[in-house]
């Protein structure tokens, strides 16, 4: 018997990451201009990567220093959470300032079902209660939401099909900046 290829297409190059990046970073700015009264919070675990990226950028590149970033856990908000085989594993919350009246900037690199996002709704709770909440993904999959959660922030649109996967790959994790679909 015959085993299925599994094929992988290139969807953003690192070239193309970077500019969208900048995009997203000039966006931010417009909204949110000195980030007095913003914070930024990566969703555990490959948010952080983008959401690192975007501070680096605001700072180095438009001299934003007062950039507050974070880094939220979903892991046991989840509602799938006791559905999984294996035993899970915890990432990292570091939030070490006030969320209270505060705009909060959710980052993820996939926006896929929305289920993430309403985890870290629920978890920045926690934290205490925002002003706003905004969400920002480097991928929108725009047909698999299961919930109804929108990107304020979208660094690229993708339809793909239900067996399609939208893999990022970071430099600081993965040697090099990529954005891939899978086809299993």
């Amino acid at each position: 018997m015959f085993g299925i290829a599994m094929s992988k297409k290139i969807l953003l190059n690192s070239k193309e990451i970077d500019i969208i990046l900048h995009r997203l970073a000039c966006q931010l700015i417009e909204n949110h201009n000195n980030f007095e009264n913003t914070v930024l919070i990566g969703i555990q675990p490959r948010g952080v990567y983008l959401a690192e990226r975007l501070v680096a950028i605001l700072k180095e590149d438009y001299n934003i220093v007062n950039v507050q970033l974070g880094q939220l856990d979903i892991t046991f908000y989840r509602d799938d959470f006791r559905r999984r085989g294996e035993p899970l594993e915890a990432n990292k919350t570091n939030i070490n300032f006030i969320v209270e009246d505060k705009n909060v900037v959710f980052i993820d690199d996939v926006l896929f079902s929305g289920r993430s996002i309403r985890a870290a709704l629920t978890a920045i709770q926690s934290f205490g209660r925002p002003t706003d909440i905004e969400l920002l993904v480097l991928i929108d999959r725009r047909f698999s939401r299961h919930l109804p959660i929108q990107p304020n922030y979208r660094g690229r649109q993708v339809d793909v099909i239900n067996e399609e996967r939208v893999t990022v790959n970071w430099k600081e994790k993965d040697g090099k900046d990529a954005v891939y679909i899978i086809n299993n």
